[in-house]
């Protein structure tokens, strides 16, 4: 599979940050983690200001909205989704740790208020042996249950657009190399699992990329409008386009950082953002200030 590298000029819009991860775009501007110093901010996407609007100790990452417009963040070490009420106090919208088997991580929300979200399954800075692990439901109301088993390292997830169907969603199992699919049914279930695109080819390798004996592995997604996902490659510096079935359209590399995240936003849903860092364990990164939103500028907008 040839992939079309393409020489977009890559801008920088924030840096100087710990780790960020988890960014979406919402009413104007970019809304991101910094795991290690413990915020969310909120971007400006034109002077790259950040507003500290939440703090959360126990390291936050994943971020959506309820309808009402009421945040939930992920806070990842002790397995809490919590909920900023209007006041900008912080709640306990649903204890999850009983269903972890490692750290709590990334979620997307869905238009009824459904929050689905993955976890490591094993402890990844210890150097433990990947194992299976689950994808969780979270309802409105705080009730939680399991919405998908057997899955690798749940991480980044997005929901397509519908065409007529059933809506889909898809997260990126990282340590399979592969992004996931599943119908969404009108209660919420997951039905339907499927491979909608694997990326554990070699011939993901584009030229000029350093020797590398890898496979691709899908950290954070976003979706655009043509309904192809961005995905931030975890094993090497560059973000894929890829259509379901697996072909990659395009490829935006960061250097010499490595692509944890991506969202799609901006004022016309053209710009790409990037979150980068030098590599993500807590012992190197915590005390850096090294990790950046990188941002540019995509053909197809956000979906």
């Amino acid at each position: 599979m040839e992939i079309r590298v393409t020489p977009t000029p890559v801008s920088v819009l924030l840096e100087g940050r710990s780790f960020l991860e988890g960014p979406r775009w919402r009413a104007g501007r970019l809304w991101v983690s910094d795991l290690y110093l413990g915020e969310v901010l909120a971007v400006d996407p034109v002077s790259g200001s950040a507003e500290v609007v939440a703090e959360v100790p126990g390291q936050p990452s994943g971020l959506g909205w309820l309808p009402d417009g009421r945040m939930l963040v992920v806070s990842m070490l002790d397995r809490h989704l919590l909920r900023q009420e209007p006041t900008g106090d912080l709640a306990v919208h649903a204890d999850l740790a009983a269903f972890c088997g490692g750290h709590l991580n990334d979620l997307v929300v869905d238009e009824h208020g459904r929050a689905y979200a993955g976890n490591f399954g094993f402890d990844l800075m210890a150097g433990e042996t990947p194992r299976p692990t689950v994808l969780m439901r979270v309802d409105p109301d705080g009730a939680t249950s399991v919405a998908a088993k057997d899955l690798m390292f749940p991480n980044g997830s997005v929901i397509l657009p519908a065409a007529g169907g059933p809506r889909t969603l898809v997260v990126a199992e990282t340590f399979e190399n592969r992004l996931t699919a599943f119908d969404i049914a009108e209660d919420g279930a997951l039905v339907n699992q499927r491979v909608w695109a694997d990326l554990g080819s070699g011939a993901l390798r584009a030229p000029g990329l350093p020797a590398d004996d890898r496979p691709a592995a899908a950290d954070g997604i976003c979706a655009d409008a043509e309904g192809a996902i961005w995905v931030a490659d975890a094993f090497h510096d560059r973000v894929l386009r890829v259509h379901e079935g697996g072909e990659v359209s395009e490829e935006v590399r960061t250097g010499v950082e490595t692509a944890y995240a991506c969202a799609l936003g901006g004022a016309d849903g053209h710009t790409l953002f990037i979150c980068t860092a030098r590599s993500f364990l807590d012992d190197e990164r915590r005390a850096t200030r090294e990790s950046r939103v990188l941002t540019c500028r995509v053909d197809v907008p956000a979906a």
